[in-house]
């Protein structure tokens, strides 16, 4: 269970501002943060952020904070709240007291204090939202006119009713910022599978099993270039680097990851930014197309608010095929009908082509705008 902590800036002041501005907004390059942490923090921060910059917050250490600070734990859910309005959220993906960091990267611009901020955090997946406090209140049961001071956590049974009734506070806050319906979990026990019929356990014909790798390899190739980190199920994971000598698979999978890894690590493709999926990819060239769009089913049963798309790949003639598999009632009844995409082979050989070995421009957008929810 993620604990959810809110940080408060008070409206209009300078100091704040101006430290969001140069460690949050603009964020701080690694060279600048490693001389004062250790070599762990270090491989872990270069690991979840790679050559990126890194969003940095502080807090001043006061034995209040100080408490809660010690609770926060790498997948946290950070809230930085200006006066009424959540101006950001993201995920702790690390902590250190030190008061030579925060010398490093906050400057006390009153002049009356030589107090710090050393009570440091870094944040994964940092997301300006401008939305109303009052708006988030309801969710883990407090009044819409609580007012915020300081360094503040959500008590522990309220976490456990938000988790019993949702799944991912990342994506309904910014459900809440679209004007979205924000879902509750559904009942598992009134999902029923559909059934499995005999041509989706046969055996896939051996050209199939190659087509498939091979899209398996081009989307984890693309995914790199468009600075993604990139995930296969292990059982496949050595067959594409034996066949395409791609071998760059996220070694942390799992780390930080808002839904249970066993919904998702066994997806055909899947990209993760940080701490956050970016995309799944499924991928169906068999007569059924239905192991693919059981699993989105599943990973939509814990979490419904998923706002990365998800696709099911498979060749042109399988569309109409697709289709006929969406329209089941046990996919309708989850929304699976409008959530999935479908991505044709051939789209994906023309965003290959056209990128070739080139990253500029290729993100996940690319591939939502060659792809398409399909009609009833």
């Amino acid at each position: 269970m993620r604990n959810i902590f809110l940080l408060f800036m008070p409206p209009g002041n300078v100091e704040a501002m101006v430290h969001y501005q140069d460690t949050i907004r603009n964020k701080v390059s690694f060279e600048r943060v490693a001389p004062h942490i250790s070599p762990a923090l270090g491989r872990k921060l270069q690991q979840v952020f790679a050559n990126h910059p890194i969003a940095v917050w502080g807090s001043r250490d006061s034995a209040a904070n100080r408490a809660k600070f010690d609770r926060m734990s790498d997948g946290d859910e950070i809230l930085i709240v200006e006066g009424n309005t959540i101006k950001l959220l993201g995920r702790a993906a690390g902590k250190l007291v030190s008061p030579a960091l925060s010398a490093e990267l906050w400057k006390n611009l009153r002049g009356d204090s030589t107090e710090g901020w050393n009570l440091i955090y870094f944040i994964a997946n940092p997301r300006e939202i401008d939305l109303p406090f009052s708006e988030f209140c309801p969710l883990v049961g407090w009044n819409p006119d609580l007012r915020l001071h300081g360094f503040t956590s959500v008590a522990r049974k309220r976490l456990e009713a938000f988790y019993a009734q949702y799944d991912d506070l990342y994506s309904i806050l910014l459900r809440l910022k679209k004007g979205e319906r924000v879902e509750e979990l559904p009942d598992r026990a009134a999902y029923k599978a559909p059934p499995v019929r005999d041509e989706e356990l046969a055996l896939k014909p051996e050209r199939e099993l190659s087509d498939h790798l091979r899209m398996q390899w081009l989307l984890l190739k693309m995914g790199r270039q468009a600075g993604e980190k990139v995930w296969a199920p292990k059982n496949d994971q050595q067959r594409i680097t034996s066949e395409y000598k791609f071998g760059d698979f996220e070694e942390a999978f799992a780390a930080g990851l808002d839904t249970q890894v066993k919904y998702v690590e066994n997806i055909d493709v899947v990209w993760k930014e940080e701490f956050r999926i970016d995309a799944a990819f499924e991928i169906e060239n068999s007569t059924s197309i239905y192991s693919g769009l059981l699993r989105f089913a599943d990973l939509t049963m814990v979490a419904p608010n998923t706002i990365y798309p998800m696709f099911i790949v498979a060749p042109g003639e399988r569309r109409n095929r697709v289709r006929e598999q969406l329209t089941r009632p046990s996919f309708r009844h989850l929304g699976i009908h409008e959530k999935v995409r479908y991505l044709s082979y051939e789209k994906v050989n023309e965003i290959d082509e056209f990128f070739g070995d080139s990253n500029s421009g290729l993100n996940v957008d690319v591939f939502v705008g060659k792809s398409e929810v399909l009609p009833d």
